[in-house]
């Protein structure tokens, strides 16, 4: 198996002992993303749906690095810290994805990292 660490200075850096990404054979992995500023990194100022625009742009960004772009995403799970968000961050991923749609899951969790309300990992096949 061939695995390549995918690396993007445009992304937030790792907060934890993990790789932004990763490529193994024609497939790409990326580590949850929160709505941090990749200049700041800090989490972006606003709700659930700035934060969510800015975790698809670091996801973006991602794939960019991989040669990759948002259509060639085929799984997306979603984590919230408020199932209640669920309306308003479809309504900014409609703007990032458009049809045939990834497959994906979204759940509730107890907490995310640094406060966040939304927490986004994809699969994506080159």
């Amino acid at each position: 198996m061939e695995k390549k660490v995918i690396v993007s200075q445009s992304a937030p850096k790792a907060v934890g002992p993990y790789s932004q990404a990763v490529m193994a054979n024609n497939m790409f992995f990326a580590s949850g993303q929160l709505g941090m500023d990749p200049a700041s990194g800090q989490m972006v100022n606003g709700g659930v749906k700035e934060q969510a625009q800015q975790v698809l742009k670091n996801i973006t960004t991602l794939l960019n690095a991989a040669e990759l772009t948002l259509q060639n995403v085929v799984q997306v799970q979603i984590l919230l810290a408020d199932m209640g968000d669920f309306a308003q961050v479809n309504e900014v991923y409609k703007t990032f994805f458009s049809e045939p749609y990834p497959a994906r899951s979204t759940f509730q969790v107890a907490a995310l990292p640094l406060g966040a309300r939304v927490e986004i990992q994809v699969v994506a096949v080159k």
